[in-house]
């Protein structure tokens, strides 16, 4: 049975937020011992050879002109604000209080999505999101320590990247996912680079870090390429809300990495956030299934 675009991108983003999670846990392990200039240049050159390699063997790169349209650098430079921001926020606060924040993404583009592109979002689906949201709280319980500086960082970070994710929906979609990816991976190591003397210049590398980075450059790989065809495949305010999962891959990396067990507040939180994630899904089909026997007892003329 052939799978509905909205079906395809929930999938996708599902797939991205699991890449996104890994890489977060294993970068925020190397903050203490390399700069956010370090990590963004090492990182990005890392997951630019891999986009490269791949993409160039499945013969997926465009021309290089394509990657000058407006939207493809408006793109960039929205992903790299994201990135400088957050990765400055993890090496500062838990990761935790980060993710409590980031959460909100999905308000912000779902939000944008019904402003700018006039998606429809019925209210069952605010409602769902909203509930969502909730269950998010409950699963991160921040407390007043989260709203420092380091918090505003992760604001930044989700604003921007809300803008990311709108625009992504809006770059030609003859342009190739891996050509995005690749530009963008190679913009965030060259800023990374730029970085390097504001924080203080290069410092040692071990071969643990590096190799850390190594594996999480994988899995940006995964979560980039993944988030890009989302956006490019359904409707934005559908498959935003399934970023929640995320939440579930930090509780299974705790308990599995670190023999953290859930507390009961996260059992309860998570529960809200798939029932939520579920219901907008419910829901979605609904309103296609509807439309569909709408139009199929029109008479023609």
């Amino acid at each position: 049975m052939a799978l509905s675009d909205n079906t395809r991108g929930a999938a996708l983003m599902a797939l991205s937020m699991a890449g996104f999670t890994f890489n977060d846990a294993l970068t925020k392990s190397v903050t203490d011992e390399m700069t956010v200039g370090q990590i963004m240049f090492v990182r990005g050159a890392l997951t630019t050879l891999m986009v490269y390699i791949v993409a160039r063997r499945l013969g997926a790169l465009d021309h290089i002109r394509n990657l000058f349209q407006p939207l493809i650098l408006c793109r960039i430079a929205l992903e790299t604000i994201a990135a400088i921001t957050f990765l400055t926020a993890l090496g500062q606060i838990p990761l935790a209080n980060a993710s409590a924040i980031l959460q909100s993404l999905p308000l912000a583009v779902t939000l944008g999505a019904a402003l700018f592109f006039r998606e429809p979002v019925g209210w069952r689906r605010w409602t769902a999101i909203g509930v969502g949201f909730i269950g998010v709280m409950i699963i991160i319980q921040p407390g007043p320590e989260g709203f420092t500086l380091a918090a505003l960082y992760v604001v930044i970070s989700v604003i921007t990247a809300a803008g990311r994710d709108l625009v992504t929906k809006k770059i030609d979609p003859n342009v190739s996912s891996f050509t995005v990816t690749l530009f963008t991976a190679a913009s965030i190591s060259f800023a990374g680079l730029l970085l390097i003397p504001v924080y203080g210049g290069w410092q040692p590398v071990s071969y643990g870090a590096f190799g850390t980075l190594i594996v999480a450059s994988g899995f940006l790989f995964v979560g980039y390429q993944s988030i890009i065809m989302a956006m490019r495949t359904g409707e934005i305010s559908f498959i935003a809300p399934f970023r929640y999962i995320s939440l579930i891959w930090a509780v299974l990396l705790g308990f599995v990495f670190f023999g953290e067990l859930p507390t009961l507040a996260t059992v309860v939180g998570a529960t809200i956030v798939i029932v939520s994630g579920l219901y907008t899904f419910y829901r979605e089909n609904k309103r296609k299934a509807q439309a569909a026997a709408s139009s199929g007892t029109v008479t023609p003329p």
